[in-house]
């Protein structure tokens, strides 16, 4: 700035100190999620095609005094409340709406979530406030900004703790560049609050400046996927930002991306839904045998809270371990250190979108979940329609969706797809729809982890006089739960293994344990690893595979879904059946860069541990060759890691041996299985 305007505005501040306030008010940043809705699947009511954004403002105080601002903000001459109530807005965070105070060098997010194209990309909008200065007169401020479409955004933030307190000490950072011309990493910032009761208010926490990728350099390829890990003292479990610095050849001024979220340690779980029930005037889980049947199918979870006789039974709760996953309101029990390892998420509200007749407004639903944002827990919302959930978009912490492919009740109309040759269907949907809704929600949900209720033994769906099987066939399970495994879910919740369901459906406890121990083996990638890409193949211009990996810092996990099954109009099933495949890959520029040296290993994998395969690295891909054969889905792992292999053979040894220990089995044991049978009789 030239000198005679900088003394003129420093003239200007010595007469008129509140200006100097007002301008001190930085707007930061932006983060904007763009709202979409998948283009596969079919509603009885069209959704709206105008589309909105999820969009949040990370507003600073750059000078040296604390700010006071007056409410309410106004965005456009509008509160955020008006805003909600005329519909331009599905919800907002009101704890800003009325004024806040902001210390010096302080960071605020200002949260909501657009309803009308209006509020969409593309949109420009002022954002009008009040500074009160400490003679109390208020000086009259504004910002302006734009949504616009973002071409680099964080895609995903997890966080990797090693010791029993939950607290992270690795920060695992990806970062998509939607650009044609590479970008450079420069720097990153933490930002926390003092405490979690004022968990609005973030400050400097800890900055780098000598990061380097997965790549082991600072590079960020053009139209790729890149991540970072970045070591950090103890975090605690509270709401967060953070701030990455890009720069680019072509571009004078730097790249800033930001994200926010609650810290929530990353952990694959497998939900066994409601599992506690009474069956024959008995609780189910004072059961020792359902609950080793549990533990057998690798479940670890349940939509309990407290269950008299097993998580007040020391011994039994100790063998038998169930994380809780339910409202979980008593702050002083359950946000405490020794009860937050048995913790999944705080979940309540049912399904919000049908809300039991109609749908609960997503501003409501904000509000329910309000009082949690001071805990440690992560809180969690149920979605159902694909269509809508747009709207219920960064409610939560760890949001979820139920979606079930045959038999089951549908949000979907499952007349209105012409998948098989024009001929419709009413028992069953295309199963890789659920890739679809993953996708949907996992974009539209960044940089969070989601989670997803898969269709599992349940014996209350379908009708006696029904030819259609009410629960999914073994294959039907399988192609569900791994659609929304290769896409990127955090956990796995099945719907519902209650003892009358395991009763009745003993041919699913197989499959279900199956992918159980597949997790199992896989967490680490999982866990640590980030949805890369997805691609889908025609054969004859009919639907051949669906491709999606995983990837992680030194392995990807790739997965092909057949998508090549028929309809049996006797049963009204799906069925499929062994194919002879090939598949490319793309793989990671961090590990497709050790290619050229030998240092990568590929093998399959399933529930009986890891397997040779025949396969090619060429060029920024892994080609796994024929004679693979595949039933319902192909797993396969491409890693730098040469010991990986022998470490997951011996893992699937300890599997077994785990089983075996349990002493019930009535996946393989006659007698076992009779016992099973007979819970409900």
């Amino acid at each position: 700035m030239p000198i005679a305007p900088l003394l003129i505005a420093s003239f200007l501040a010595l007469l008129c100190p509140t200006a100097a306030i007002a301008q001190a008010l930085e707007l930061s940043g932006i983060q904007t999620t763009p709202h979409q809705f998948s283009s596969e699947l079919r509603w009885r009511k069209a959704p709206d095609p105008s589309l909105s954004a999820r969009t949040e403002l990370f507003v600073r105080n750059t000078s040296e005094k604390t700010i006071a601002i007056e409410g309410p903000l106004q965005f456009d001459s509008a509160t955020p409340s008006q805003l909600v109530s005329a519909n331009a807005w599905a919800w907002r965070d009101p704890s800003w709406e009325n004024g806040f105070e902001l210390p010096a060098g302080a960071l605020r997010v200002l949260r909501f979530n657009g309803q009308t194209s209006e509020w969409g990309t593309g949109s420009n909008h002022t954002l009008d406030y009040k500074t009160i200065a400490a003679d109390q007169t208020a000086k009259n401020a504004q910002i302006l900004f734009d949504i616009q479409t973002p071409n680099a955004w964080i895609e995903s933030i997890g966080f990797l703790s090693t010791d029993a307190s939950l607290r992270p000490t690795r920060v695992l950072v990806t970062l998509r560049n939607d650009l044609e011309k590479n970008l450079e990493l420069k720097s990153c910032r933490l930002w926390f609050p003092k405490d979690n009761e004022s968990y609005p208010t973030l400050f400097p926490f800890l900055e780098k400046n000598d990061l380097q990728t997965w790549n082991a350099d600072q590079n960020i390829p053009a139209k790729e996927l890149i991540g970072l890990t970045i070591d950090t003292p103890p975090l605690a479990l509270t709401y967060m930002a953070l701030e990455i610095v890009l720069a680019s050849a072509s571009e004078s001024k730097p790249i800033r991306l930001w994200a926010s979220m609650k810290v929530r340690p990353n952990t694959f779980d497998i939900s066994g839904g409601w599992t506690a029930n009474q069956v024959k005037n008995r609780m189910s889980m004072t059961n020792e045998e359902y609950l080793k049947t549990l533990a057998l199918l690798h479940v670890n979870t349940g939509q309990i809270e407290e269950v008299a006789g097993f998580t007040d039974n020391p011994e039994l709760y100790a063998k038998y371990p169930m994380k809780r996953f339910n409202r979980l309101g008593d702050r002083q029990r359950y946000d405490s250190d020794a009860m937050l390892p048995n913790i999944h998420a705080v979940e309540f509200l049912g399904e919000p979108q049908y809300g039991g007749g109609r749908p609960v407004p997503a501003q409501e639903v904000f509000d329910k979940l309000a009082p949690y944002a001071p805990w440690r827990l992560p809180t969690s919302v149920t979605l159902s329609e694909e269509r809508t959930w747009r709207y219920y978009a960064g409610l939560s912490d760890y949001p979820h969706y139920d979606a079930y492919r045959v038999i089951a009740p549908a949000a979907d109309a499952w007349t209105k797809y012409d998948r098989w040759n024009g001929e419709s269907i009413r028992w069953g949907a295309p199963l890789e729809t659920i890739g679809s809704m993953t996708r949907s929600l996992r974009e539209q949900s960044r940089p969070v982890s989601i989670a997803y209720w898969s269709q599992g033994a349940h014996d209350g769906w379908g009708g006696i006089l029904s030819p259609r099987r009410g629960s999914p066939t073994p294959q039907e399970l399988r192609a569900q739960a791994w659609q929304g495994l290769g896409n990127g879910i955090m956990s796995l919740y099945w719907f519902n293994l209650s003892m009358k369901s395991l009763a009745k459906f003993p041919d699913l406890l197989d499959p279900i344990r199956r992918v159980g121990r597949e997790i199992d083996l896989l967490r680490p990638i999982l866990q640590s690893g980030t949805a890369y890409r997805y691609e889908r193949i025609l054969q004859d211009g009919k639907p051949s595979w669906d491709l999606s990996s995983i990837a992680s810092q030194d392995s990807t996990l790739l997965v092909a879904n057949d998508l090549d099954y028929s309809i049996d109009t006797k049963t009204r099933t799906f069925q499929f059946a062994t194919r002879p495949a090939n598949f490319r890959f793309a793989l990671p520029t961090w590990l497709h860069n050790d290619s050229s040296n030998g240092r990568l290993d590929c093998f399959e994998i399933d529930a009986d541990g890891p397997k040779p395969i025949k396969y090619r690295i060429e060029g920024q891909s892994v080609l796994i060759d024929a004679p693979t054969e595949v039933l319902v889905v192909g797993l396969y792992v491409v890693t730098r890691d040469k010991s990986l292999r022998q470490r997951l053979a011996e893992q699937t040894t300890a599997l077994d041996q785990r089983e075996k220990e349990l002493g019930f089995d009535p996946i393989g044991n006659p007698e076992d299985r009779k016992r099973l049978e007979s819970w409900v009789d």
